[in-house]
This record gives C-alpha cells, sequence and structure tokens, in this order.
C-alpha cells in the first residue's frame, strides 16, 4: 500500500551539540557560556587543561593530569570514545534493520506515528540534560544510561523514517555512509589543515541549514528538498572532521579528556546526519 508523503514524518532540522555552550575562552578566567566559535567542553592546546610551557605554573599543577600533553591518556581517551561509537553505531544499525527486514514493525510504525514524535521528545530531552549537565555526562553510571536512552529514541526516529524508504535505498545509503565517514575521518587525522579554526563558519552555515530546513517542512517542492539534503551531507561531513580533530587534541582546539561521553555524542550525530541525508538524496533521486 503506497503510503501518501504527507504521512511521512518530516526530518527535524538537524543541530549540532554544543551550539552555543560555553567553552574555555583564551585570556579569560575559566568557563565562559555562549562563546559560539567553538562548540561544546573544549579547551584550547597549551592553555587550559595543561602545563603551559611558555609560563610555568600559571595554572597550577591541578591541570597536569588531565593535559593532552600526555600522549597514553590522549591514546585512551580516543579509544574510549570510538569504541562508544561503535556500540552506538551497531545498535543503531540493528534497530533499523528490524523495521526495515519485520514487515510487522514497519506496517506499526506507519499506521502510528505518533510513536515518532515520542521518541523525538525523548531524544531531544536526554540531548539537552547530556549537553547542559557536566557532572551528568561525566559520572558513572549515570551517563553511560542517558547515553544508552538517547541512542534508543534517535535509532527508533531512524528506524520510522527507514520504514517509508525502500529497503535497497537504505542498505545503499548506510554502505554510502560508512565510505564517506571513513574517509573524512582519515582525511581529517592526516591533513595539516586545522578544521577546529572553522567553528564560527560551521556555527553560521548550521543556522542556516536550520532555517532552511523548517521551510522545507512546510513545503513539497523537489528541487529545495535535493539542496538541503546535499547542503546537509556537506556541512556534517566538515562537522565531522572538526569533531574528530577536536578528539586528536593536536590542533588549536581539543576536548577534554573527561568529556568522552559528549565526543561520542557529537560523532554519532554527525554520522547520523549525514545517513539521513545520503538516505534523502537517494530517495529523491529515484522518484519520479
Amino acid at each position: 500500500m503506497a503510503i501518501p508523503p504527507t504521512q511521512i514524518p518530516p526530518m527535524p532540522p538537524p543541530f549540532h551539540p554544543g551550539m552555543g555552550a560555553g567553552t574555555y575562552q583564551p585570556g579569560g578566567h575559566g568557563y565562559v557560556p555562549g562563546y559560539a566559535p567553538n562548540y561544546g567542553p573544549s579547551i584550547p592546546v597549551g592553555q587550559f587543561g595543561g602545563y603551559n610551557a611558555a609560563s610555568p605554573g600559571e595554572y597550577g599543577t591541578e591541570w597536569a593530569g588531565t593535559s593532552f600533553s600526555d600522549k597514553a591518556i590522549r591514546k585512551a581517551f580516543i579509544r574510549k570514545v570510538y569504541l562508544i561509537l561503535l556500540c552506538q553505531l551497531a545498535l543503531t544499525a540493528g534497530i533499523i534493520a528490524v523495521f526495515i527486514f519485520i514487515p510487522e514493525v514497519k506496517f506499526y510504525v506507519m499506521r502510528n506515528i505518533w510513536t515518532y514524535y515520542m521518541a523525538f521528545a525523548i531524544f531531544f530531552g536526554v540531548y539537552l540534560a547530556l549537553v547542559c549537565c557536566n557532572d551528568l555526562r561525566r559520572k558513572v553510571p549515570g551517563n553511560f544510561i542517558c547515553l544508552t536512552i538517547f541512542t534508543i529514541a534517535m535509532a527508533y526516529m531512524m528506524g520510522v523514517v527507514s520504514s517509508f524508504k525502500n529497503t535497497n535505498m537504505v542498505l545503499m545509503a548506510m554502505g554510502i555512509c560508512c565510505v564517506v565517514c571513513f574517509a573524512v575521518i582519515l582525511f581529517s587525522i592526516q591533513t595539516r589543515f586545522d578544521f577546529t579554526k572553522l567553528g564560527g563558519i560551521l556555527f553560521v552555515f548550521c543556522i542556516i541549514l536550520f532555517v532552511f530546513g523548517i521551510l522545507t517542512i512546510f513545503t513539497h517542492n523537489k528541487i529545495m528538498n535535493t539542496v538541503y539534503a546535499a547542503f546537509m551531507a556537506l556541512l556534517f561531513m566538515g562537522y565531522l572532521a572538526y569533531d574528530t580533530q577536536t578528539l586528536m587534541g593536536n590542533k588549536k582546539y581539543a576536548l577534554s579528556p573527561e568529556e568522552y561521553i559528549f565526543g561520542a555524542l557529537q560523532l554519532y550525530l554527525d554520522i547520523v546526519y549525514i545517513f539521513m541525508a545520503i538516505l534523502s538524496l537517494s530517495s529523491l533521486g529515484s522518484s519520479n
């Protein structure tokens, strides 16, 4: 049975973790809220979060244990983030597979779209809690419980959207997304270009895309939807490169080693939005 396009739940306008969040600002005194060019709880390398060779003892020795100058701490942090990310992606892929391969589940969500909006409310509430509450995302096991709820809610939303698509399209989009994300991550690790300096530009583009996304919800123009999906894919490829370099810690900005939950959250959302954009482009390209 064909599903009218108006019944397909619209993709929420994308946003990025840390939009408008505070950061450690060079030359300041502590945490400065609302500093837009840097996203999330990141720190300028060589300024805060470690020993400053230019002025020994300026910030005290309590920062030395969490400095990215310690390669062992940095490598352990990166391993932890990517291990969490792999678990998130595996859980997400499994939930999507249930939606696209089990007809009963697919037909149920098609007839009960309200479950999609309920999942979005849970996703958004837990997202705000993780981004805004430092203690929540740093304390075990609460941070892992919240991240699991967040991942299940997001995976459910993706499963609902995928249930309205052709199964082969969903699998193709997954494959393309894997290749694209791997290439972007590998490039951002190897290149000397510092993507963390582009935080302000990415923020402006994200606001533009957010407004554009609201317009596409109320219109059904194929050209607008195609431009929106392509712009979304390119933007979050840039965010994926930005977030990867903040994990590496060898550029202008770096995440604190305590923020492994936040780091996994950033990368997961980047990959999810790239997948959704590719899936939208595949659907638009195959439609008559």
